[in-house]
């Protein structure tokens, strides 16, 4: 008669090949040393503030190496033009990479700091001037977004990039009519419509950052990946970029030189 003591029936099962072979040290250790599954990791508020820190320093530590060896008008044009070339690319690529990123604010940082020692020259104490108006931009476009003052809705969006465009329309062509009558359409000028224009583009620049903001928390929101913090940090440089030399432009305009 079988016997039905379950250790019994368990031995049989285990001679029987249903139970698991116990582990050799080899097969433990290479358990062992197998990493676990971690889900990617996704963009968090600091993420953006550290990269954008980062971004900002590289543009802070080009500024003060070209103001301080005063490098010659063709280097900073040089450096302009990279900056451009490389700004141009990380936009419509959307790149996340950080060279091209860092790349571009060291040679922007290298034509800001060139172009801030011209104005300085002619119109003492402007820089710092310039610098404290575009942290108070900064910090007034943040209060407004964070009490939801102003809400960026896809309408929004889509007549701010409209008048972003048709700005630098206006720029174009003011530079073309410039290199026939030394004035262009008068928007660069020190005249009622220069200032106009001046304070259009600073107010313009202000609801790029509005944008900027918003594409940071829909970021975190949404879950997109850590690497997406290098693209809001460049959205953010470019447009604090933007206003600043809008403010050390308008600022030139009252200012007496000696």
């Amino acid at each position: 008669m079988e016997s039905k003591n379950p250790v019994f029936s368990r031995t049989r099962q285990q001679s029987a090949g249903w139970g698991a072979p116990t582990p050799t040290p080899a097969q433990l250790q290479n358990m062992y040393e197998t990493p676990s599954y971690a889900p990617p990791r996704t963009m968090t508020l600091d993420d953006v503030v550290v990269r954008g820190f980062m971004t900002l320093g590289m543009l802070v530590v080009g500024a003060a190496a070209a103001w301080y060896f005063k490098v010659p008008t063709g280097v900073a044009v040089g450096s302009a033009i990279v900056a451009l070339v490389l700004g141009l690319i990380a936009s419509f690529k959307q790149s996340v990479n950080p060279a091209l990123i860092l790349g571009y604010a060291l040679f922007e940082g290298v034509f800001l700091g060139a172009i801030s020692r011209v104005f300085e020259a002619y119109f003492p104490g402007i820089v710092v001037q310039a610098v404290l108006g575009t942290a108070l931009a900064f910090g007034a476009v943040l209060t407004v977004y964070a009490l939801r003052i102003v809400r960026v809705t896809s309408k929004l969006v889509k007549y701010v990039a409209a008048a972003g465009i048709a700005a630098l329309g206006l720029m174009v062509v003011n530079l073309l009519v410039g290199i026939f009558n030394g004035t262009g359409l008068g928007l660069r000028t020190d005249s009622p419509i220069g200032w106009v224009f001046s304070i259009a583009m600073i107010l313009l620049g202000c609801f790029f950052l509005l944008l900027d903001f918003d594409a940071v928390e829909q970021g975190v929101r949404q879950g997109a990946p850590e690497k997406f913090a290098w693209q809001c940090a460049f959205g953010l440089t470019l447009t604090l970029v933007w206003i600043y030399l809008e403010v050390l432009r308008f600022i030139s305009y009252f200012t007496n030189s000696d």
